[in-house]
């Protein structure tokens, strides 16, 4: 979307970006949603030194055991951050990280998983925050081929699924019921009219007309736990699902053309992180000419719909786009959207204060204050 040579900058204060289509989304994409994205200086060199507009500087990185972080003393923002600094330490597992909070070792945690810490909640020193989040685990299946290349198998998966369950053992009932679109329930644009997909086991025999369904189910270690949930599930549904656990170096290795295992196995869980607008998952997710597109879904209307919601310059007409790609995906399951992850921190109350759960899970520490 945006032209080769599209950027320019006719002031020390102005950058300018032209591109090939109206994309109201744009900025979302060149803000905090763009998290893999460094600016670099034209006389760069590797190990050097990293200039950005954050609160906090990185002084010391060591791959296996953390970073440390000072006061940007340039902060656009007078009078932040108000630490000092940020000391962020490596564990090998969320085990490990829970107990270095529980014994005082670290005073936060930048990712909590909520099934770990919702027992911590109002015990002792530590504060459990919490808020809606974006996050999701796509349950993804092709569509070009057996046995997903059949609507009515992905439905009937769909239909086998008991979500609040889902809900209830993954993130500890925080998150929100997903309904097998993109659109959570924060997104302003978020479609309110299709029914809440349910557990049904009537329509999955129906939808299978007699016929058995097996496949194999593709994750990493992170999605080992929700793997497990889904095959209980559908087992209880006359669906038999095979585990193929990889290491994540081998689940997202590969040729990302034609062989990567997270976009070319008949099914797989792909844990992706929040996101501030709808239009960061459909794009790459489930357009037809998406580059993150596992389920290989295809569909001229989806993708007419996908492209004037990013156009649209009113709520009034990004409800009505919102509407036809929610319905398509809700009616063709190119991906399972079970429940829509709600984002929880962990933090030891007694001494810090402005640690709070964001929906996308970063952590702003521009706000914290030492107690």
């Amino acid at each position: 979307m945006l032209k080769a040579g599209g950027v320019a900058a006719p002031d020390a204060h102005t950058v300018t970006f032209t591109l090939e289509r109206a994309f109201s989304d744009f900025p979302y994409l060149v803000s905090a949603g763009n998290y893999n994205a460094l600016i670099l200086k034209k006389d760069y060199t590797s190990g050097g030194d990293i200039i950005g507009t954050g609160p906090f500087t990185l002084t010391k990185y060591d791959v296996s055991t953390g970073a440390v972080f000072a006061r940007n003393p340039a902060y656009w923002q007078e009078g932040k951050p108000y630490l000092d600094g940020v000391e962020i330490k490596f564990y090998a597992d969320d085990q490990a990280d829970l107990l270095a909070l529980q014994s005082g070792e670290i005073d936060a945690q930048i990712l909590s998983r909520p099934q770990l810490v919702g027992p911590l909640k109002g015990a002792g020193d530590i504060v459990v925050d919490q808020v809606p989040g974006t996050g999701l685990t796509a349950f993804t299946l092709r569509t070009d081929q057996p046995p997903f290349d059949r609507k009515e198998n992905r439905q009937a998966v769909a239909y086998a699924l008991d979500r609040p369950g889902v809900n209830t053992t993954i993130y500890d009932g925080v998150g929100a019921l997903g309904n097998d679109h993109l659109f959570a329930a924060l997104f302003p644009a978020a479609p309110t009219g299709i029914p809440q997909r349910a557990k049904d086991p009537a329509k999955v025999t129906d939808l299978l007309g007699g016929q058995k369904l097996s496949f194999d189910l593709t994750f990493d270690p992170p999605g080992k736990d929700f793997a497990l949930t889904v095959q209980n599930q559908l087992k209880q549904a006359g669906i038999e699902v095979k585990l193929d656990q990889r290491t994540s170096a081998d689940f997202y290795g590969g040729d990302q053309e034609k062989d990567t295992p997270w976009l070319f196995t008949a099914a797989n869980l792909v844990g992706w992180a929040g996101r501030a607008v709808p239009s960061q998952f459909i794009i790459p997710m489930v357009r037809s000419d998406g580059v993150w597109n596992g389920s290989k879904y295809a569909n001229p209307a989806l993708d007419e719909a996908a492209r004037a919601y990013d156009a649209a310059t009113t709520e009034e007409e990004r409800r009505a786009q919102a509407a036809i790609i929610a319905n398509a995906l809700h009616e063709d399951v190119p991906v399972i959207i079970s429940v829509w992850a709600g984002t929880v921190r962990a933090y030891n109350g007694t001494k810090f204060a402005g640690l709070q759960a964001h929906p996308a899970s970063y952590v702003d520490f521009s706000e914290v204050t030492a107690l």
